[in-house]
């Protein structure tokens, strides 16, 4: 197929254009002016690179990026770590969304997936399904809800296949080093102490080469509607900085309880990734232990390149 990616630099699309390029497709990849293309000069020669800002596209800006392409996997959005969950660029992102699904659909293209959050959920339910209660507690997380909404109507006015893969928690390689697993990572191998929370919440982490693997299976298969993108496993965070410390040998380094602990923060945020498992042919890579290993050599190769 003829996809087009839009957010082809961030954290989880570059390796989407991966993913996709491996399983054969032909890849339109957008991108932002300004953004740092490092995360995929490794394929850059085989995509077909198009800049430009997606949230603010004129209508035949749109239409000719649209042109030709049977499928969309749409992960481009506002999110600078710290800012994002109150930022007001986050509205935008819902409007331009709206835009590039109207075009996408006029162009006659039959398949979209765009991206969500486990944020959207009503947290307090547990394992949280595709049938689990929206509560957003964000601007982000309406923003993502909205979008949703709209992407569906918009896609069943011009007969389009409308899918919403709902990211849980992430890490892997490229990951923003402001976010937890890099900043443990880089503070223990640097010799610095790791200051954090008392980790006691319990989060779904998968790694990003599985988040990649699992949304292009999504993307070619004929699953709509939500669709949770997560391991199923609840993993204690302060588990997961544990588990570093052990692999890089500075448990020392780790403290605990030094950062406090947001009283809003939910304690338990699990998918149920059922409709996943049982209706794509995915399958993970890593587990917790390998996926967190190959994470740190990762890091540590590019902290000895600086």
């Amino acid at each position: 197929m003829k996809i087009l990616l839009t957010g082809s630099t961030g954290f989880v699309g570059s390796q989407v254009a991966r993913q996709l390029l491996q399983k054969g497709h032909s890849v339109r990849a957008h991108f932002m002016q300004g953004d740092d293309l490092s995360r995929i000069s490794d394929i850059q020669d085989k995509l077909q690179l198009v800049e430009g800002d997606i949230f603010n596209s004129t209508e035949k800006e749109l239409s000719i990026l649209c042109s030709g392409i049977d499928a969309c996997v749409h992960s481009a959005w506002h999110a600078v770590p710290g800012k994002y969950l109150r930022a007001l660029e986050n509205v935008n992102c819902v409007h331009g969304s709206a835009q590039l699904f109207t075009e996408l659909g006029k162009a006659g293209c039959k398949r979209c997936v765009a991206i969500g959050t486990c944020f959207e959920y009503d947290s307090k339910y547990g394992f949280l399904s595709e049938d689990t209660p929206t509560k957003p507690t964000s601007l982000y997380a309406a923003a993502k809800t909205s979008t949703f909404l709209i992407g569906e109507q918009i896609s069943s006015i011009y007969g389009m296949s409308f899918a919403w893969a709902r990211l849980f928690y992430l890490y892997g390689p490229y990951e923003d080093a402001r976010r937890l697993v890099p900043y443990v990572i880089d503070s223990l191998l640097q010799g610095v102490s790791a200051d954090v929370t008392s980790g006691v919440q319990v989060r779904d982490y998968l790694h990003v080469e599985d988040v990649a693997s699992a949304i292009v299976a999504v993307a070619e298969s004929d699953l709509t509607g939500p669709v949770n993108i997560g391991s199923g496993l609840p993993v204690k965070v302060r588990e997961i900085v544990s588990s570093l410390s052990e692999i890089i040998g500075r448990p020392d380094l780790v403290n605990l309880g030094a950062r406090p602990t947001d009283p809003t923060d939910p304690l338990f945020i699990c998918a149920n990734n059922s409709k996943l498992i049982t209706q794509t042919d995915w399958k993970p890579l890593y587990d917790m232990e390998n996926g967190l290993t190959q994470t740190v050599e990762w890091r540590k190769e590019r902290l000895a390149k600086r």
